[in-house]
C-alpha cells in the first residue's frame, strides 16, 4: 500500500485557494480513480482504492496546513508504511503558476506544512510533487493573504492543467520508480 497526501486548510472558506491546491489533486484523483474520500481517522479525511492495480490511500489532513504531519504520521504509522511509500503534494510560492516539479526528498523549503509532516514522519526522505501558485512581491502579511487567496481567471486555465498533470504524475508514482516519473514530469512546462 502507498500513500498520497494532499496539503491544505479543511472547510469550505478555504476551497479553491492557492494554499489548498494539494486537496484538489486529491479530489482529482478521487474522482478519476472512483475512490470514494469517507473515512476519517487520525484528524485526516481519506478513501482507500486501487489505483492501477496499487492500493492507496488518499488522504487530505484536517489540521490545517501547519499542523498536516500530526494527521498524516499516525496514518503512516497506523498502516506500516515506510517513507518510500509516501507521497505530499503542496502549493510552492517558489514555482510560477501552473508549473509542477517532483522531488524525491529534500528539506521544507520555508513551507510549514511539508515541516510539519518531515516532523511527524521523523524523515525529509518522502517524495513530493509541488505545484507552482506563484509568488507576491511583498511583505510577509501580503504572502498569507495571497496563499489564502483564489485564482485569477487568466491562472484558473494554468491551475487546471496543473492539478491534472499532478494527479497523472502521482498516478505514474504508484506503479513506476520515482525518478522515471520526475523526469518525464519535470521536463514539462
Amino acid at each position: 500500500m502507498k500513500i498520497i497526501i494532499g496539503l491544505g486548510n479543511p472547510g469550505s472558506e478555504y476551497a479553491h485557494t492557492r494554499h489548498n491546491i494539494g486537496f484538489e489533486v486529491i479530489d482529482e484523483l478521487a474522482a478519476r480513480h472512483h475512490i470514494d474520500l469517507n473515512r476519517t481517522k487520525f484528524n485526516a479525511l481519506f478513501g482507500k482504492g486501487l489505483i492501477d492495480g496499487q492500493e492507496v490511500l488518499l488522504v487530505k489532513p484536517l489540521t490545517y496546513m501547519n499542523a498536516s504531519g500530526e494527521a498524516a504520521g499516525p496514518l503512516v504509522h497506523f498502516y506500516k508504511l515506510t517513507p518510500d511509500d509516501v507521497l505530499a503534494i503542496h502549493d510552492d510560492m517558489d514555482l510560477p503558476v501552473g508549473r509542477i516539479r517532483l522531488r524525491q526528498k529534500g528539506s521544507s523549503g520555508g513551507h510549514n506544512g511539508v515541516k510539519s509532516l518531515i516532523q511527524h514522519l521523523h524523515t525529509q526522505e518522502f517524495a513530493r510533487i509541488r505545484v507552482g501558485v506563484g509568488h507576491p512581491e511583498r511583505s510577509r502579511q501580503v504572502v498569507i493573504n495571497y496563499v489564502l487567496n483564489g485564482f485569477t481567471e487568466e491562472e484558473k486555465t494554468l491551475i487546471a492543467d496543473a492539478i491534472d498533470r499532478a494527479s497523472e504524475a502521482a498516478a505514474a508514482w504508484l506503479t513506476l520508480p520515482f525518478p522515471k516519473v520526475m523526469s518525464e514530469y519535470n521536463a514539462n512546462k
